[in-house]
């Protein structure tokens, strides 16, 4: 996943394996290799992993902003992986959750993401169960089949779509992606690679950054869906900030 960036003049690579299959250890393992933009010599080879599900959560955090209808107080968290732990920090950051429900397909390590998250977090035993009243929603498993129904979600809350990142996989209802209004991180990426889009069929309202550049409006009173699938220029801009840090540039 290639990416240069003229305004920090930056240039980097990731190389990123997704082994589906992999049983306690990582389904996706990453490397990012930044470059000189003057001479195109490798400066720094970085552990992909970190990076990705910091970015990624900061993309979600950012939609959540824009998108979210109020002021939140309860989060649902489908998925107890990397995902889940970075996504309840970067939107843990923004807003002070009363109360944080998470769900997984393994009871055991959705208990064990609660204890290590605070008081204030519960492992339920239903996806349904953790989706009551919540005001922004979680979507980060690996499912090949919905794990999030429509008739779940109340009006005008805001759901963060980031796993199931195959055209054959999806994690939302189709009839909830027909409900809600879409928007996607990118558009050609989004048609390509998101089961839930492809499966559904939904039409994609706008890209977030076009909301953020205020071309695009945020229609936060109806239900909103975030489909993220991640860009390499993402990776780039937080490897440069990653660079800076051991310049002490910043």
């Amino acid at each position: 996943m290639p990416a240069y960036s003229e305004k920090d003049n930056a240039l980097s690579t990731k190389l990123l394996t997704f082994f589906p299959k992999n049983t306690n250890i990582s389904t996706h393992a990453a490397l990012i290799v930044v470059f000189d933009c003057c001479t195109g010599i490798p400066k720094a080879i970085m552990d992909g992993d970190v990076i990705t599900a910091q970015r990624t959560a900061a993309a979600s955090a950012a939609a959540t902003k824009h998108l979210t209808n109020g002021i939140p107080r309860q989060l649902a968290i489908l998925g107890a992986g990397v995902q889940a732990r970075s996504h309840y920090h970067a939107l843990s950051y923004l807003y002070k959750f009363q109360q944080v429900k998470i769900w997984n397909h393994h009871m055991d390590k959705a208990k064990l993401l609660a204890a290590e998250l605070g008081p204030e977090v519960e492992a339920v035993p239903e996806a349904k169960e953790a989706i009551q009243d919540a005001d922004v929603i979680v979507t980060v498993t690996n499912s090949s089949v919905p794990v999030l129904q429509a008739s779940w979600v109340k009006q005008g809350a805001h759901i963060n779509a980031v796993g199931s990142c195959r055209p054959d996989w999806n994690e939302i209802a189709p009839e909830l992606m027909h409900q809600a209004v879409v928007y996607v991180d990118t558009k050609e990426a989004a048609v390509k690679e998101s089961g839930d889009i492809i499966k559904s069929g939904a039409t994609i309202f706008a890209e977030i950054g076009e909301v953020i550049a205020g071309k695009a409006a945020a229609r936060t009173t109806e239900t909103t869906i975030f489909k993220s699938l991640g860009m390499a220029i993402e990776d780039t801009v937080t490897a440069n900030l990653v660079m800076k840090k051991l310049d002490g540039r910043t």
